[in-house]
């Protein structure tokens, strides 16, 4: 059976309304990639199956592009899982990414990842730390630590103060936990089996600072006043989708946010997007070209099959991207991905 795209949701409606209402005072993402060449944007093949396996989370966050909390329902059941790794096994994909709201929560979390790295595949948890102490969750640092997960933990500063106002009370001391829990047990060594990866969201409507020179502070201070090591630090760009979009326009700043994204155009950057070698899939099992697509009901288009049960890899793999204004929040600048900034400012 061939699926239909799924019905937006009023969530996703408003906020395409919204993006929507700004568009005619602003450039479309597309005159940028035209101007350099690089319309249409097209995916250079699936390298990394990133799962968003639901919206349940132990905390509620400013920021959060997923509107995640603990009152949110959506979780991604064991079939789902399942068709998952039918196609990481028929696809040789060689990296999965699992992420949420807390991806830990899902029950059916473990299992998945067992599977995956019994098919070779590397595997990789987005953590929020607090949820290490949550019930239930005590062995979960001992369980990445035997499966050699790579942990990518978000931490909005290296300071209590800033940390809190985003993510709530106590947040900074409990992630702090946290991390040590990892280095204790191998994580943030330098060995490559237990990688620990931070990540940063500014924390307003400005964009975030250089990669490396952010990196080399965060390293200091955390080792020097908390006695935490980690190996890198990956700098992201917030989106003006779910929580931050709501929160930019309350504060008037939504058009100036996305405005200074536009002025800080990076072709480079735009021939490095995350897009181009993932594909995305929704606790549903849906697919999307991006995590930030799939929180704004943007499924793949242009004739590729929508779901992952209808997975086709020739029409999948070298897929035309569905593109927005939102797009200019990984594009600006250094350029922002999962996996950090995209280009150094020596290129």
């Amino acid at each position: 059976m061939t699926h239909e795209k799924p019905q937006v949701s009023r969530e996703e409606q408003l906020q395409q309304e919204r993006l929507e209402a700004i568009q005619p005072g602003l450039a479309r993402f597309d005159e940028h990639l035209e101007q350099a060449g690089q319309f249409p944007l097209q995916a250079t093949g699936i390298e990394i199956l990133q799962l968003n396996v639901g919206r349940v989370c132990n905390q509620t966050c400013r920021h959060c592009h997923v509107s995640a909390g603990p009152r949110r329902r959506e979780s991604m059941a064991g079939e789902i899982f399942e068709l998952a790794l039918d196609v990481l096994r028929t696809q040789r994909i060689p990296v999965v990414d699992i992420t949420g709201g807390a991806p830990e929560l899902n029950p059916h979390f473990r299992g998945f990842v067992t599977g995956a790295r019994a098919l070779g595949c590397t595997g990789i948890d987005r953590c929020n730390l607090t949820v290490t102490q949550e019930a239930g969750q005590q062995d979960l640092v001992d369980f990445l630590h035997h499966h050699e997960v790579q942990v990518v933990a978000s931490l909005p500063a290296p300071t209590q103060a800033e940390t809190d106002a985003q993510r709530g009370e106590a947040v900074f001391e409990r992630s702090i936990l946290a991390l040590r829990q990892f280095n204790a047990a191998g994580y943030g060594t330098g060995d490559p089996r237990w990688p620990l990866h931070l990540v940063t969201n500014p924390t307003g409507a400005f964009l975030p600072g250089d990669q490396t020179e952010l990196e080399r502070h965060w390293k200091q201070q955390l080792l020097e006043q908390q006695g935490v090591r980690f190996d890198s630090l990956f700098t992201m760009a917030n989106m003006p989708i779910g929580r931050f979009l709501h929160w930019l326009d309350g504060k008037g700043q939504l058009v100036p946010y996305l405005r200074r994204l536009q002025a800080a155009w990076n072709p480079r950057a735009a021939s490095s997007v995350m897009c181009r070698n993932t594909l995305s899939v929704d606790w549903r099992g849906f697919l999307y070209d991006c995590d930030f697509n799939q929180m704004l009901g943007l499924c793949v288009d242009h004739g590729a099959p929508v779901h992952l049960r209808d997975f086709r890899p020739d029409l999948h793999h070298r897929r035309r991207i569905v593109t927005g204004l939102h797009c200019y929040g990984c594009t600006a600048g250094g350029g922002s991905s999962c996996g950090g900034a995209l280009d150094s400012p020596e290129a």
